[in-house]
């Protein structure tokens, strides 16, 4: 039975909503009950930005996370705010090109990707979000890359339409990261 709650936390410009406007998106059509909640700092660009999601073959009643499966960390300070609230024997993941040396809970599974390291080996920093959502993935099992890439297909038109591809390595190459 899928049911599924995560928090993505960063600062805002790094593709938080995104990430989980994509699960949204997929849940939807996969006929699933999801609930997508953003919240945003004073800023949008720079300050911090983060959102809940809730995936569920059950009915979704709150948009509050008190107590979520993962948490995908983009920053630092989102780790500060976030890592308390992950339940026991859930999923951290880090954006470690930006948060090093630190504590993490022993009582949690961590998964430290360097995102935006990988991003940059792509040829571009902003895809540092779909690297974490492909590790994302490849933990929960929640969906496929391919299904979030059909979802691009739909909601990345225009001039958009050509960073489909790069978005489908980045996920690719999240994946890889967890895996080893």
């Amino acid at each position: 039975m899928v049911n599924e709650k995560t928090i993505i936390a960063g600062f805002g410009g790094q593709g938080v909503m995104l990430m989980g406007q994509l699960l949204s998106y997929v849940a939807t059509k996969e006929d699933l009950n999801t609930l997508w909640f953003p919240s945003y700092g004073p800023e949008t660009r720079g300050g911090t930005a983060n959102c809940s999601v809730t995936i569920s073959e059950s009915n979704v009643n709150s948009p509050v996370i008190s107590t979520p499966d993962s948490i995908i960390i983009m920053n630092k300070p989102s780790l500060n705010k976030f890592q308390s609230k992950l339940k026991k024997d859930g999923h951290l993941l880090i954006n470690s090109s930006l948060v090093k040396g630190l504590d993490y809970r022993e009582d949690v599974n961590v998964y430290e990707v360097a995102a935006n390291d990988i991003a940059l080996e792509l040829g571009n920093l902003k895809v540092a979000n779909m690297v974490m959502l492909g590790a994302y993935l490849e933990v929960t099992k929640v969906f496929t890359n391919e299904q979030i890439i059909n979802i691009m297909k739909e909601k990345f038109t225009g001039s958009k339409a050509n960073l489909i591809e790069m978005n489908r390595k980045a996920l690719e190459e999240g994946k890889k990261a967890v895996r080893s």
